[in-house]
């Protein structure tokens, strides 16, 4: 399946944040599960003030270079304005930009959105994701259709030139 391409305003998103790369995240050693626990066992989403709606946004910014580089990961949620920022959060701006977008399949989070991401890569390899990645930033929308672990479908937004 085709990505859609949308254009997207700016927005903020208060959340924790890991700084990573996906040959970490590949190992035993990935950040990302652990910030996710992290997140769910402390009840950050609820912590959040001026949050614009309970949907979790993941957000990949920061890029070092391109996907074999660093990024900075930031679970949390988009918020009306970042006035007031939580002890151990940060806010992350997504900018406005063209974003092609990718639905993964239903199924297990764990499982569904790596599959996704997999996706991605093999569209831009194969130029058929609708333009050259921007890696200004990419993020994933976890909605009411991801409330259910073991049934999730997530949306990935990925950001072009």
């Amino acid at each position: 399946m085709r990505p859609r391409i949308v254009e997207g305003k700016e927005f903020s998103v208060v959340g924790i944040e890991a700084r990573t790369n996906n040959a970490q995240e590949m190992t035993k050693d990935g950040l990302i599960p652990r910030q996710w626990e992290k997140f769910f066992a402390e009840g950050m989403l609820a912590k959040i003030p001026n949050k614009v709606s309970p949907t979790i946004y993941a957000v990949y910014a920061d890029y070092a270079s391109d996907r074999k580089g660093d990024y900075t990961f930031v679970i949390g949620a988009k918020v009306r304005d970042t006035s007031a920022i939580p002890a151990g959060m940060v806010a992350k701006k997504v900018p406005e930009g063209k974003f092609a977008v990718v639905t993964s399949t239903k199924g297990p989070v764990q499982k569904i959105v790596p599959q996704a991401w997999q996706q991605i890569w093999s569209f831009e390899d194969n130029a058929q994701l609708g333009g050259a990645r921007s890696y200004k930033a990419d993020f994933e929308v976890y909605d009411q259709r991801s409330r259910d672990p073991q049934g999730s479908e997530v949306d990935i937004y990925v950001g072009l030139k």
